[in-house]
């Protein structure tokens, strides 16, 4: 029997909280500024030693980026904020009653808000003794999926009683994800008024270092790559995007190879981004925007930048499939 003075204990449930990476609270140079100020500490992020890259992010990057970012941030920002924060939140919306009443889900961003640490505050506030982290990352990085993974467990590290935790591996090679990926591109291929003659992959870029250290994460973008091609039945060019610093990077840089299809004579191109769970600011204004300029400035005559899956009715599919496989025999499905 609970005595009368116990705190009260609410109904044990299970979470699922999906993390992306962040965004500025607004586009203006402050917002950016205090956005990029942590997300470019990250040591994950940028793996130099702190007694040489602070003095160049306090010194030249933080007074001089952040305007330029802002530009781009306006370029895309929406009435209801952030693409990346607005779509994610939908996600989570739209998976809601996807697990049953037991069942919590949100949605927490690394870097900005809403903070890891204070969603899962709240799982723990209302009952939840079982987290599945899923850090919405496709193929596996570092950078991404592992910083994200660190944020949670630092929270965890500061609890007395600590919730039972899982994590959603990398799904770059699910036949879920691919057929989504398929079937969007089919669709969005079918919608244009032209025939591409090419179809470029485009994944966010990391320091080619970092493959040689031991990151999965370009073997993992060159498998998207192969087996979506092999589902789609078509040759898919594969490239690698935002490059940053003086850094060797994974290639072939997007951009460039943008311009090379052009000058080749393949002047129509459709472009994709299947490392990036929802639309951002590298895929709106990187992709969308710059790279149809950089295209048609090289000769392009027809661009398409196909969505990332989003809140789409077949990403919702994809994640209820491979979420509820983590859930397994924590949650009991019909």
């Amino acid at each position: 029997m609970i005595s009368s003075d116990h705190p009260p204990i609410p109904a044990s449930k299970v979470g699922v909280l999906l993390m992306n990476l962040g965004t500025p609270d607004a586009p203006d140079t402050k917002s950016v500024r205090t956005y990029l100020a942590e997300f470019l500490s990250d040591r994950r992020v940028v793996e130099l030693p702190q007694i040489v890259w602070q003095p160049i992010l306090r010194g030249l990057v933080l007074t001089t980026r952040p305007k330029k970012s802002a530009h781009a941030y306006s370029q895309v920002w929406r009435e209801d904020g952030s693409p990346l924060a607005a779509i994610t939140r939908a996600q989570g919306a739209a998976l809601k009653d996807a697990f049953g009443p037991h069942v919590l889900v949100d949605w927490a961003m690394r870097y900005g808000r809403p903070a890891i640490a204070e969603r899962l505050q709240a799982m723990k506030d209302a009952g939840c003794e079982r987290i599945l982290l899923a850090p919405l990352y496709p193929q596996y990085c570092a950078a991404t999926t592992a910083t994200a993974n660190d944020k949670a467990f630092a929270y965890l590290a500061s609890q007395r009683w600590q919730p039972a935790i899982r994590t959603l591996p990398p799904y770059h090679d699910d036949p879920a994800y691919i057929a989504a990926l398929c079937d969007s591109i089919d669709a969005g291929i079918a919608a244009l008024n032209f025939v591409p003659d090419a179809l470029v992959t485009s994944f966010h870029g990391m320091p080619r270092r970092t493959l040689e250290m031991g990151d999965p994460y370009h073997c993992h973008c060159q498998k998207t790559a192969r087996l979506l091609g092999e589902a789609l039945g078509r040759e898919v060019t594969i490239a690698f995007q935002s490059r940053f610093g003086p850094a060797k990077w994974l290639g072939p840089a997007t951009d460039e190879t943008l311009v090379a299809l052009a000058q080749a004579g393949k002047r129509r191109v459709v472009i994709v981004a299947p490392g990036f769970s929802v639309d951002c600011l590298e895929t709106l204004e990187e992709l969308a925007l710059r790279g149809r300029e950089s295209f048609v400035e090289a000769g392009g005559t027809d661009f398409a930048y196909i969505p990332c899956l989003n809140d789409s009715p077949g990403s919702v599919a994809m994640l209820t499939t491979i979420l509820r496989r983590e859930l397994a025999g924590w949650v009991s499905f019909p």
